[in-house]
C-alpha cells in the first residue's frame, strides 16, 4: 500500500502508462504552492498557483518526467529591501524508478514509485529552491540604499555624505576649532587712535 495520497494536487497517477517503454502521456494543470517553497529573501507564497506543463514518459528504468512549473516568486530586493514579484518558468526533470529495480550507485538518488503513483513535489521543491536567486534585486541597475543613512538611492540620484577618513578626524576637530578662533578674532573691532 502506497503511503502517498493519489487525490493531493503533486501526486501523478502513471498506472494508465504501463511498463510500456515509450509510452507518453502530457498533463497540464494548476496546483497550489506547497508551504515553505523558497529561500527567507523569496519563495512561492503557500496557495499561490503553479502552472505545470509535464510530458510523463515510460522508459526501461521506470518513468521520465520533463516539463515546466510557471511560479510566481515574492521577495524582498537585497539591494533596496522594497517587496518584489517575479514570474519564472521552471524546468523540471526526473527519473522515477520503478520499485525494487536496481540501478548500481545511482539507486539511492533517485525517487521511486509507490504504486504507480509519484511525487513530484520533492522534484518541484528542488528544481525552484535552486532556480531562486539568493540575492533578488528589483532591476539589474538597482542602486540599493545609502551605507550612511539608509536611503533610497533610487529616490535620490544625487544622494552623498561628506566622508571624513577617520584617521584624519582629529585634524578635523583642529581645524574647526581653528575657525572658530580666527571668527572670534574677527568679531573683535580694533580700538580706534586718538
Amino acid at each position: 500500500m502506497s503511503s502517498l495520497n493519489p487525490h493531493a494536487p503533486l501526486v501523478i497517477d502513471v498506472r494508465e502508462l504501463g511498463r510500456r517503454a515509450g509510452a507518453v502521456n502530457r498533463i497540464q494543470r494548476t496546483v497550489p504552492a506547497p508551504d515553505d517553497l523558497g529561500t527567507t529573501v523569496i519563495g512561492i507564497p503557500e496557495g499561490t498557483d503553479i502552472d505545470l506543463d509535464l510530458q510523463i514518459e515510460s522508459v526501461m528504468e521506470g518513468v521520465y518526467i520533463t516539463g515546466t512549473a510557471t511560479v510566481r516568486a515574492v521577495g524582498e530586493c537585497s539591494r533596496c529591501l522594497d517587496p518584489m514579484v517575479r514570474e519564472d518558468v521552471i524546468g523540471l526533470q526526473e527519473l522515477y524508478r520503478y520499485p525494487g529495480d536496481e540501478f548500481g550507485d545511482v539507486e539511492d538518488e533517485l525517487p521511486e514509485l509507490e504504486d504507480d503513483l509519484l511525487d513530484l513535489e520533492p522534484t518541484l521543491r528542488d528544481a525552484v529552491v535552486l532556480s531562486l536567486p539568493l540575492a533578488p534585486v528589483c532591476r539589474e541597475d538597482c542602486p540599493g540604499l545609502c551605507a550612511q543613512c539608509g536611503e533610497r538611492l533610487a529616490d535620490d540620484p544625487q544622494h552623498s555624505h561628506d566622508l571624513i577618513d577617520p584617521r584624519w578626524a582629529a585634524l578635523q576637530g583642529l581645524a574647526e576649532a581653528q575657525d572658530e578662533d580666527l571668527d572670534s578674532a574677527s568679531d573683535v573691532t580694533p580700538r580706534e587712535e586718538s
